[in-house]
Order: structure tokens, then C-alpha cells, then sequence
């Protein structure tokens, strides 16, 4: 079973900048996919950005530019920055690996940010 673990969550101030890391037990240059969504309160889970086994980078609507997804193959990390935060940034972010054949799809346990106003 393959686990993804993430960290750097927290508490943040608008305009502030902010790093999440998520740890994967398997090799993620092995997976089809990696990336991120996000859920906040009283709202249905959304993507946020994304990168393909060949370092392509996909970013939802209005997410480019603020948002960044990077990944380092050898220590199995995905990261996601996010700079000049706003206080509707604030959610639980989530962080997952898909594989295509077969389908499946593994989630990491959630980071909430919080942006204070």
C-alpha cells in the first residue's frame, strides 16, 4: 500500500508565501500522474495542479501563477508553492499519485492552511 504523507501546513498571513511537501512510500517517477487538490469548508474538492511521468506541469483555472508543483525524484517528494496567499486559499490540500494501468489513484491524508485576513 502506498502511503503519501504531507507537511507544511499551518497558519499563514495574506501575502505570505507557503510550502507543501508530500512524502511518497513508493517511487513517484513511477507514477502516471502526481499532484494536488484542495477542499474548503462547505465546498467540493478541487484540483489544483498536477505533473505528468514526463515533468509536464498542468494547472487548474486561474491557479497559474500563484501556484507551483514541483517534484524531486530522488528523495520521492512532491511539493507544492503557493505565493501571495489569500484568505480564500484557505482549505485542506491533498496531495496524490495515479497510476494508469490500472487505474488507481492514492491520497495523502490532507494539510490544512489556514490564511488569516
Amino acid at each position: 500500500q502506498v502511503q503519501l504523507v504531507e507537511s507544511g501546513g499551518g497558519l499563514v498571513e495574506t501575502g505570505g508565501t507557503l510550502k507543501l511537501s508530500c512524502a511518497s512510500s513508493r517511487r513517484i517517477a513511477s507514477f502516471n500522474f502526481v499532484g494536488w487538490y484542495r477542499q474548503a469548508a462547505g465546498k467540493e474538492r478541487e484540483m489544483v495542479a498536477r505533473m505528468t511521468d514526463g515533468g509536464r506541469r498542468e494547472y487548474a483555472d486561474n491557479k497559474e501563477g500563484r501556484f507551483t508543483i514541483s517534484k524531486d525524484n530522488g528523495r520521492n517528494i512532491i511539493y507544492l508553492n503557493v505565493a501571495n496567499l489569500k484568505p480564500e486559499d484557505t482549505a485542506v490540500y491533498y496531495c496524490y499519485a495515479a497510476d494508469v494501468t490500472p487505474p488507481r489513484t492514492f491520497w495523502g491524508q490532507g494539510a490544512q492552511v489556514t490564511v488569516s485576513s
